[in-house]
């Protein structure tokens, strides 16, 4: 026992040393021991990995040494790799893997925490009609209202129980309840449900194409479907150019096509898009003598933005200037490679004039619509767009309809927008009153509440009461979309006006015959718009000018402009009493200048300064009734009671203002020519010395234009 204590405190005094050398003998006799007993190769490892642990310093440099030993080097090198190198990467990962435990337990606990809010607000779900007032959400939460406004307010959204709310704030209340929002479907959305049904194969039968003529201005698109439909529509337009969109009807002997006429006059950037949207094909008319044009681009870019096939018909091939091919390089720069040149685009050579060419052209509308394989269900509710709509003296609102699909029969109900109406008169391109129209074909309607906008949608409903309930509540959304866009100026609006510079309004009410006129008036003005002038609409609709426009033109000091239209009695009465400016117009050229001239007129004119004379300071006497005055010698030009002054000293520039007084000796003078000399006083500026430069300016004002 003593013995051992001995040698149990020695390793202890003698730290490094000692402990090496005796501690590398009991290793090698452990691993002899653990080689030929496999039972304990798990066991026995872990002992000396703790060893290893305790002094892994001094193990490995003087385990080297014991080499020299033949018979010991053998025994030891095989399990050293066989025991030492797999045993570390097989122990190693359990400690890793008991400190990976606590740390699983960690991240549960919050895991714990979260899982019962994320399935509280995925399995509950809400129902609503959006927007809702906060006393029907109130009743959906099973909440008070008083509490609902309480955490609007927290919010900072100030609320009444009988206000509605956007999706936005509903949605967030709603979470803090645990709630998700499943937007209800409304009246509208469930009445015109029938309408977004897919139609079965079997109900699809051929339908005609709709193909629409865009080009350039006077390149001859109406006069080219003039010759198709043999009717003169040039002659009944002002000044030769479409006004506004038109549909017509032409049976062929292969069949029927339903042509569009749109204006090619680059105000009507608008309506040519529209055209190219409900279109089929686009026959895009280029003058053989005048080639691409802007406007022929641009309707370019409307054919394709719609997706639709492209057929160019070159006009005007029997004028001698004439140059096809020159034409067909111009389209193959805009990736419009003709078929006779290895490309997709068909072109037919035409003349409005001689008729030459119109039945290739027609065979080849009627061929590309066989390609593309139109087909629409006439056995359905009827749905389509309103190409153009008026104010008709006696008959009332009038819309020309294009039946996209189904079937439009007479005392139908159908919804165009805001407005209902019941079908009390159907007429065909002719004037012939019809009692049904299938698909591609185009109508005018009587019975409609209202203009449409050109462009709205219609849609053919079987219940009068839900018509008329669905165009009331998009009547009610579109008031209470107004009420939210009106703005009231603040101080804080003010002054940033003040700081930016006057902005100067020009208030306009705008009365046309139709709408596509009226849409094509606004984007030429609106073109016209610049920074320093605001155009505001406060009034367009389709119609004569009446009382209640001459009002709303004197109350907000506004400029009545018609176009196509009259003006009534009693309108005309008002006029003359109030001297409000009407004026009206047959071409929206004429328009549009008169526009341009009185946006010009409201500009600020450039001012331009032009030097007079140059005089030097002499001599610089202070008076006490005068004040101080320069004796000046007038060196070049001369000097004006009337012109702007420029102080330069030393080549810089001290003052700029104005002459007080101009005066030869004792006298008043209004000009002093060169070589003379002269008094001189500056308005608000006294700090005059010898040697000064005086230089006398006139500001010449210069007329902007736009």
């Amino acid at each position: 026992m003593v013995v051992k204590l001995k040698k149990e405190k020695k390793p202890v005094k003698k730290e490094s040393k000692p402990k090496a050398k005796k501690a590398a003998k009991p290793a090698k006799s452990a691993v002899k021991k653990a080689a030929p007993k496999p039972k304990l190769k798990v066991k026995k490892p872990a002992a000396v990995e703790k060893k290893a642990a305790v002094v892994p310093a001094h193990l490995a440099p003087k385990a080297e040494p014991a080499l020299p030993h033949k018979p010991v080097i053998k025994e030891v090198i095989h399990p050293k790799p066989a025991v030492h190198v797999p045993k570390p990467a097989v122990h190693m990962p359990k400690p890793a893997m008991h400190a990976a435990k606590p740390a699983v337990k960690v991240e549960i606990e919050p895991e714990v925490k979260v899982t019962p809010a994320a399935p509280v607000i995925e399995l509950k779900e809400l129902e609503l009609e959006l927007p809702i007032t906060v006393k029907d959400l109130a009743i959906k939460l099973q909440e008070k209202p008083s509490i609902i406004i309480k955490s609007l307010l927290d919010a900072r959204i100030m609320a009444g129980i009988n206000q509605t709310l956007d999706e936005a704030v509903v949605v967030k209340i709603c979470e803090k309840y645990g709630y998700k929002i499943k937007k209800a479907l409304g009246e509208e959305e469930l009445t015109l449900s029938v309408h977004q049904a897919k139609d079965e194969a079997k109900d699809l039968k051929p339908r005609s194409p709709i193909v629409t003529f865009m080009g350039h201005v006077d390149h001859g698109k109406t006069s080219l479907l003039d010759a198709i439909r043999k009717t003169k529509v040039v002659d009944s337009e002002h000044g030769g150019i479409t006004q506004h969109i038109g549909a017509y009807r032409v049976v062929l002997a292969h069949g029927e096509i339903t042509f569009l006429d749109t204006p090619g006059h680059e105000a009507f950037t608008a309506m040519r898009s529209r055209g190219a949207k409900i279109t089929d094909i686009v026959v895009l008319v280029v003058a053989a003598d005048d080639g691409v044009m802007p406007q022929t681009q641009e309707a370019i870019d409307h054919a394709r933005a719609a997706g639709v096939s492209i057929i160019v018909a070159m006009n005007k091939i029997d004028k001698p200037g004439a140059d096809i091919d020159q034409v067909k390089k111009q389209l193959a720069k805009l990736d419009l490679n003709p078929e006779d040149w290895g490309g997709k685009t068909i072109m037919v050579p035409v003349s409005a004039k001689t008729g030459q060419g119109i039945d290739d052209l027609l065979e080849m509308i009627i061929l590309e619509a066989q390609m593309l394989e139109l087909k629409a269900n006439p056995n359905r509710l009827a749905k389509g767009i309103v190409i153009e709509a008026q104010m008709s003296k006696g008959r009332g609102p009038v819309a020309t309809l294009l039946v996209q699909n189904g079937t439009l029969h007479l005392n139908e109900n159908i919804i165009v927008g805001n407005f209902y109406g019941k079908i009390r008169a159907m007429f065909n391109d002719h004037g012939q009153s019809v009692t049904s129209v299938s698909p591609s074909v185009p109508v005018g309607v009587l019975g409609i509440s209202g203009v449409p906008a050109a462009g709205e949608q219609f849609f053919a409903i079987s219940d009068e009461k839900q018509a008329k309930g669905i165009a009331a509540s998009r009547l009610e959304k579109e008031k209470q979309q107004q009420i939210k866009s009106f703005k009231h100026i603040t101080l804080e609006d003010l002054h940033a006006q003040i700081l930016e510079g006057k902005i100067k309004d020009l208030k306009l009410i705008i009365k046309a015959d139709v709408q596509g006129s009226l849409e094509a008036i606004k984007e030429t003005l609106n073109k016209l718009n610049v920074s320093e002038i605001k155009l505001d609409f406060i009034h367009t609709s389709v119609g004569n000018i009446n009382n209640s426009d001459v009002i709303l033109a004197v109350a907000s000091n506004a400029l009545i402009l018609g176009f196509n239209v009259t003006m009534d009695e009693l309108a005309k009465e008002l006029v003359s009493k109030e001297g409000v400016d009407v004026r009206t117009y047959g071409i929206i050229y004429e328009l549009a200048n008169d526009i341009k001239a009185a946006i010009e007129g409201m500009l600020e004119p450039k001012l331009k300064k032009i030097l007079l004379g140059r005089a030097e300071i002499r001599k610089v006497f202070k008076l006490s009734r005068s004040g101080t005055v320069a004796g000046c010698f007038v060196v070049k030009g001369k000097f004006n009671r009337t012109c702007v002054i420029n102080l330069v000293r030393n080549g810089q520039l001290v003052f700029e203002g104005k002459l007080s007084s101009l005066k030869r000796f004792k006298d008043d003078v209004r000009e002093v020519g060169e070589g003379f000399e002269c008094g001189m006083s500056l308005a608000g500026f006294d700090q005059l010395m010898e040697g000064d430069i005086i230089e006398g300016y006139e500001i010449e004002k210069i007329a902007r234009k736009l």
